[in-house]
């Protein structure tokens, strides 16, 4: 691979080192720190090239399907959510608008096109199992619930959308009981409230409620597809939402968030902004920052940071960003910001994320079982030339 420098990469694209960080930061050029002088960094010249000549004219029927696939247009019809005009839309309504008046409880009737979230004694046994797991680490805890439901549960396949209504809240309520280690109230239950005494932070329930419902579902992202793809197969409803968590487990997805505390313990041990400045010469990615769906920035973001106010480390990380690489704090910086202020556990954003997801995996789910058709693409073949039998 063909590796060039800064000057060249500035050069070819006729822009400013700023907008060269941006598209680093958005993942659309490679970068890697020089080996010669690791202060600076080298930048993968077919990306670089990619971004300055542009495609002329028509495009190869794999290269259309590759690029649908990797942030590209959309791959499969859903009546669920999308993104438009700079929004979140869940079912036509506006995300943003839904979490000022809205709890999560409201978003799961609202995606899954009716039902509702109630606990009746007794509770489900395999609540009561999953609260009871031992596991220390709750994500496992919650693939763990959901294995062993899965081992029994019955497939989607066939199954009538009202039963499969009826199924999905108790699949929810497991995820609960064995993130949070313990079962919810009888009735109806407030999801917010229960992780906030849960998590001993009473003050954060309102912030908690409003992540849980902007975080509800995201179009057909990574963990979203991996949950159709499962369910494509007639897997039960808890496989699929197995598939989702395996998925979200990565660092460039469920727990992006994880990153921005690894940033701001670089800052904290360097005067700043010259930790951050170096940290992006060295080609890596600014994380909590931008988000290719939202060039305007991300709305998620605005409205859950204007309810918070930020620790002055926080602020003046947004600031620095805002001038170094023209990028505004995205929902991963907003849900870190949350736990540092609320001194919620170092997992709360991952936590609060899959909490939160659980209920548009379960939407994706039921409108991928009633299409009851398998999710196949095709691989375009890269590897040593086929030998012909001899």
């Amino acid at each position: 691979m063909a590796w060039i420098s800064t000057a060249e990469a500035l050069a070819m694209l006729d822009v400013k080192a700023q907008t060269l960080y941006a598209n680093v930061s958005r993942g659309k050029i490679r970068a890697k720190a020089d080996p010669a002088d690791p202060r600076r960094s080298l930048y993968f010249h077919d990306d670089v090239a990619q971004l300055a000549g542009g495609s002329a004219g028509r495009r190869k029927v794999e290269k259309v399907a590759a690029d649908a696939i990797d942030w590209g247009d959309p791959v499969l019809p859903s009546a669920i959510s999308t993104v438009a005009q700079g929004c979140l839309w869940f079912r036509g309504q506006n995300a943003v608008k839904l979490a000022a008046d809205h709890d999560l409880e409201y978003v799961a009737s609202l995606l899954w096109g009716g039902g509702t979230i109630a606990v009746s004694a007794p509770l489900p046994a395999e609540c009561v199992a999953a609260a009871a797991r031992p596991e220390p680490d709750a994500l496992c805890r919650a693939m763990t619930a959901m294995a062993m439901r899965s081992a029994s549960d019955l497939p989607s396949y066939g199954r009538a959308s009202a039963a499969l209504r009826l199924e999905a809240p108790h699949v929810l309520l497991t995820l609960f009981c064995a993130v949070l280690q313990s079962t919810p109230d009888i009735d109806t239950p407030d999801l917010a409230g229960w992780i906030a005494r849960r998590w001993q932070r009473p003050n954060a329930s309102a912030a908690i409620r409003c992540a849980l419902v902007l975080l509800a579902d995201h179009e057909l992202n990574a963990s979203t597809f991996a949950t159709r793809v499962a369910i494509s197969t007639g897997a039960s409803l808890s496989a699929g939402v197995l598939a989702g968590l395996a998925a979200a487990s990565g660092p460039l997805h469920g727990s992006a968030s994880l990153a921005i505390t690894r940033l701001l313990e670089a800052i904290n041990h360097e005067e700043k902004p010259a930790a951050l400045t170096r940290w992006l010469r060295q080609g890596q990615g600014l994380p909590g920052f931008g988000h290719r769906l939202y060039p305007d920035g991300d709305p998620r973001a605005v409205i859950l940071l204007d309810a918070l106010t930020l620790p002055p480390i926080y602020a003046a990380l947004a600031q620095d960003a805002d001038r170094l690489v023209g990028e505004r704090p995205n929902i991963d910086f907003a849900l870190a910001a949350l736990a540092r202020i609320h001194d919620l556990p170092p997992d709360a954003p991952m936590l609060l994320f899959v909490l939160a997801r659980c209920v548009g995996w379960l939407a994706h789910a039921m409108e991928q079982a009633q299409a009851a058709r398998l999710i196949r693409p095709r691989a375009r073949y890269v590897g040593p030339p086929l030998q012909s039998d001899l």
